[in-house]
């Protein structure tokens, strides 16, 4: 029985292919992976207690040699094995991501919701809560800003044919070292601190996760029946009345029809502006996926337990992977309390 609704709209001015992947202990919703037009939107429910990540992907072609056996890439952004259907399998960095936890309906029961640039960058997305008790208390969050434009040479991933850059990587996904996946000698808040690098993201989007350690401005509390899930957001605001309603895809189906697109941010002209050098080994720092509590303050931005989707895996954080394999032996029981 389903108590949220992800409504997951495209404000791009491109297709893109947004992916689901359920956390541990909670099952895949009934897509995982569709095609959105420019202009159309597209509801998926989600049951009681579901915990995972929604991402979109960009630059697919499933005919060509990565989609039709799996495997290889078939988009240039956010792949997940080559598939439409990612069928649990995470979103290959770098990718913004929306992070969810639902309440499991009890009296008090609150969502635990974030957009994270741990894993680095592809599209803006903005996540709007919706309905629900105390949905007057309930933040939007998420990162409009086109940080492709800004993002320094040396995370640039380029898209190739003159198309310019399609994604900005992590400190930790492009250099692989402790101090900017908070690992190792890092592996704490004390030690694992805010970068050069994070702070370009953090400057850009206030409100999304920047680090691993960045939760006092980047998890948000809620008890929300909906959520408005907005990628590409137009520099007019989010207008959902002007988008194409489909319904959910299933099986691998694309959905149909279409509109005009909304307006949408102007693409990235492919110059990378940076004048930010890789820090030296000994600088105290961090960009990883986040594996700590929330804050304890319960005003919309924290709460005292930690969200279930914080041990999912990412490829961008060995600490975190350690961690996310030790905690699959636990009882699902265990990592979902509240």
């Amino acid at each position: 029985m389903a108590s949220c609704s992800f409504t997951i709209s495209n404000y791009c001015a491109q297709p893109i292919w947004p992916a689901t992947l359920a956390g541990a202990g909670t099952p895949q919703l009934r897509t995982t992976g569709f095609r959105l037009d420019p202009g159309q939107s597209v509801q998926v429910p989600a049951p009681t207690g579901w915990s995972g990540r929604i991402w979109a992907r960009t630059g697919c072609d499933f005919a060509g040699a990565g989609g039709a056996a799996g495997g290889a890439s078939a988009c240039q952004t956010g792949d997940c094995g080559g598939r439409l259907e990612c069928g649990g399998t995470g979103a290959t960095p770098p990718a913004t991501l929306f992070e969810v936890t639902l309440g499991k309906g009890a009296a008090g029961d609150q969502d635990y919701y974030d957009v994270s640039l741990v894993d680095g960058y592809n599209l803006p997305v903005v996540a709007v809560p919706q309905g629900g008790a105390t949905s007057g208390g309930c933040a939007t969050t998420g990162c409009t800003a086109d940080l492709n434009l800004s993002c320094p040479k040396e995370l640039q991933v380029d898209g190739g044919g003159g198309g310019g850059t399609v994604a900005c990587r992590s400190a930790c996904e492009a250099f692989g070292q402790e101090q900017y996946c908070c690992s190792g000698a890092y592996a704490t808040p004390a030690t694992c601190r805010p970068t050069a690098y994070s702070a370009i993201f953090k400057s850009a989007c206030p409100r999304a996760y920047s680090y691993a350690y960045d939760d006092g401005t980047s998890t948000f509390t809620c008890n929300a029946v909906a959520y408005t899930i907005a990628f590409c957001l137009p520099p007019t605001g989010l207008n959902t009345t002007g988008l194409t309603p489909l319904s959910s895809p299933a099986d691998g189906q694309n959905g149909g029809g279409g509109s005009t697109p909304p307006p949408a941010p102007a693409r990235n002209n492919g110059a990378g502006i940076s004048s930010y050098q890789p820090p030296p080994p000994t600088d105290v720092s961090g960009a990883g996926s986040a594996y700590q509590p929330p804050p304890t303050d319960n005003n919309g931005a924290g709460g005292n337990d930690q969200p279930p989707w914080m041990t999912m895996p990412s490829s961008a954080s060995t600490r975190h992977n350690q961690i996310w394999s030790l905690l699959l032996l636990l009882p699902a029981v265990l990592l979902f309390r509240f």
